[in-house]
């Protein structure tokens, strides 16, 4: 039994782009730009980036020009299913801190429809993956030792810190080979919001007339904190669910 965190994660509007998702629910995931340029060394550039679905290709027909030669935050990774973020001094991050093995971090993201090769106005929020969490790493300030850094060497706040020395004491999160990430981007809607997903204060989720699904769920999504508390009888049919539709929806 274990709790299920879910973290908002990827570029959207702000970004002025947002990760595809193509008529099949096949898709491909574009982090954030990191917050400077990286040395070449450590960083990893927008025009650097493979496709999931076809490895030889690259993304930079989903990516606007200007972005290409710029430094990627690509967090969560799906290679060696790391997950970092500044637990100690982000306020919409510090529910991580009570995150303990065995717990689960779902990867929630706001994709947009890809069709006759090029964006549509058309936008939805999906499950993009997880990591079952078999690994913390608390509070990094310094340097990793050789087997945390063999582990987490990807992982683009320990690529930052490397080129920067930037060891800000993020957290580290490395998933066991029960992570996933999913083939098919799973649907969040409202239906099984309400049926699934909680407020900190054990309410349904409120649904504004005056704002869309997709503001609402963004809204609720902000902060990340566990929606699911599998250990808790009350929740453990939510947890059933979930798993339920993800089952039905990932592959």
């Amino acid at each position: 039994m274990s709790r299920i965190f879910l973290v908002n994660v990827g570029s959207n509007a702000s970004h002025s782009f947002c990760s595809p998702i193509f008529e099949d629910r096949k898709f491909e995931f574009i982090p954030i730009p990191e917050d400077r340029e990286l040395d070449p060394l450590f960083g990893v550039q927008y025009k650097q980036l493979k496709s999931f679905n076809f490895p030889e290709n690259d993304l930079m027909e989903f990516i606007p020009e200007r972005f290409w030669s710029k430094t990627v935050h690509s967090d969560p990774e799906f290679d060696t299913f790391t997950y970092g973020d500044n637990c100690d001094v982000n306020p919409r991050a510090s529910s991580l801190k009570t995150v303990e093995r065995g717990d689960f971090i779902f990867f929630l993201s706001r994709l947009q429809t890809w069709k006759n090769n090029r964006f549509q106005n058309e936008f939805g929020f999906y499950l993009i993956g997880y990591l079952h969490v078999d690994q913390i790493v608390k509070s990094v300030n310094s340097p990793l030792d050789l087997i945390l850094m063999d582990r987490f060497a990807i992982n683009a706040h320990v690529r930052r810190a490397m080129s920067d020395q930037l060891w800000d004491s993020f957290w580290l999160f490395g998933g066991s080979s029960w992570s996933k990430r999913f083939k098919k981007a799973v649907p969040v809607t409202r239906e099984l919001c309400d049926q699934v997903f909680l407020t900190s204060k054990g309410l349904n989720w409120r649904w504004d007339e005056k704002r869309t699904d997709l503001q609402v769920i963004g809204s609720y999504t902000r902060t990340v904190r566990p929606v699911i508390n599998q250990n808790d009888d009350s929740q453990h049919d939510r947890g059933k669910i979930l798993w339920s539709w993800i089952n039905e929806n990932c592959d």
